[in-house]
């Protein structure tokens, strides 16, 4: 689910935050993917003309493997290397919200049932999407894939998008890819959106930088936290009468959602106290009497994790025989595209990556006529990023 209604406040309060780029611009990177998110998204978009997933001749759902083996095709040939994170267990806080998922998709099965006798192909669609549910199987068959690709895999302990975000920030990878907008709250320090996503769609990939972020919004860390809680998140649903824009506005004013929660409980008190009607029915903001938003927090502050120190990532060479064996003999595949599809994983895998151009240049201040200072870019016979002039040039970090 993400955050409710976080993009919209980035784009309005710290629009510095979010650039664009084209996938080939991002050569050089390394990025890990929220797996399961994608794997949910595949079997959306990935579909038939007439709005049914993909299926084989024996009726096994293709979908996810057809998007996993194409699109990271596509982002490997644009020099980025990908390494997929997938779901562990879910924190218990999560329980509440997966329960209403179920309940949702079962309504939305009973929905399309009906749709197919009286609606229209829209409607048909519509709720055919709404019930789509990623299986155990389809993790295992993501994960046998991506790594006859070559494709480094880690299993989270807990959410992947929590692990994504440790993954960038102990500098294993440049980025955390995935929809979820809470990755930022996980402290990722860029997020990488709409990196899966059809080419077809021609949808440029949206970076968003946390410390750009924070600047923007005028927060710490912790009040981004708060924000983000109190707009909604995976494990609380917001509360209602607070929309994006009054969240933002109690979080700068009163601090913490500590202080948030006891303003408003205050305002709630004197609104009951002053009318009779108030006495009998609640109206405006209401906060659930089960609200545990210390839990959550704790959840993004301190998630279930394995440290990035712990984990190794290593992309190899794709083993074409054990590609044809699971997508041609047992999931249908065509041979011949399988086979491209493998060269070009051996050859973009194996090449040696070329070094960003903005790793040559670093931002150099000199002096301006009245004596203030401004600063340039420096390019050849310059310093060089990561150089000290005591101590030599210093090795960067490769990612």
């Amino acid at each position: 689910m993400g955050i409710k209604g976080l993009t919209a406040l980035i784009s309005e309060h710290a629009p510095r935050a979010i650039s664009e780029h084209e996938i080939k611009t991002l050569f050089g990177r390394k990025v890990a993917i929220d797996a399961s998110m994608s794997i949910y998204q595949f079997l959306i978009a990935v579909r038939q003309k007439d709005g049914e997933m993909l299926t084989n001749d024996s009726g096994e759902t293709t979908s996810h493997l057809m998007g996993f083996f194409y699109r990271t095709i596509r982002i490997v040939e644009n020099g980025i290397k990908p390494a997929y994170v997938f779901d562990g267990k879910p924190p218990d806080l999560k329980s509440g919200v997966l329960a209403k998922r179920f309940e949702r998709r079962q309504e939305a099965k009973e929905g399309g049932e009906e749709a197919k006798e009286t609606g229209t192909a829209e409607d048909v669609e519509r709720f055919s999407r709404r019930t789509v549910r990623v299986t155990k199987e389809h993790n295992e068959e993501c994960r046998r894939l991506l790594k006859l690709m070559g494709i480094p895999v880690v299993v989270a302990p807990s959410e992947a998008e929590a692990q994504c975000a440790e993954l960038a920030r102990g500098g294993k990878v440049y980025a955390a890819g995935s929809e979820d907008m809470d990755t930022l709250t996980f402290n990722a320090p860029i997020l990488y959106r709409h990196l899966t996503f059809s080419e077809a769609k021609k949808q440029p990939i949206s970076e968003i930088n946390l410390a750009k972020t924070l600047e923007g919004l005028e927060m710490s860390m912790s009040q981004f936290i708060d924000l983000c809680i109190l707009l909604g998140c995976d494990y609380l649903e917001p509360i209602k009468g607070v929309g994006p824009k009054t969240a933002l506005k109690l979080v700068r004013e009163h601090g913490t959602l500590k202080a948030v929660l006891e303003h408003l409980r205050e305002k709630i008190a004197d609104k009951e106290e002053s009318t009779e009607e108030g006495k009998k029915k609640k109206g405006g903001v209401q906060i659930p009497e089960e609200w545990p938003w210390e839990e959550a927090k704790k959840v993004f502050e301190k998630p279930d994790v394995l440290p990035a120190s712990e984990v190794e990532l290593e992309w190899t060479p794709p083993d074409v025989d054990g590609l044809v064996q699971f997508l041609v003999t047992e999931k249908g595949f065509n041979e011949e595209r399988v086979r491209k599809g493998a060269e070009k994983l051996a050859k973009f895998l194996n090449a040696k990556q070329q070094g960003r151009l903005d790793g040559f240049f670093s931002v150099k201040a000199s002096e301006k006529p009245d004596g203030q200072s401004s600063k340039k870019e420096t390019g050849k016979g310059k310093k060089r990023a990561g150089e000290d002039k005591k101590d030599g040039p210093k090795k960067r970090a490769k990612k």
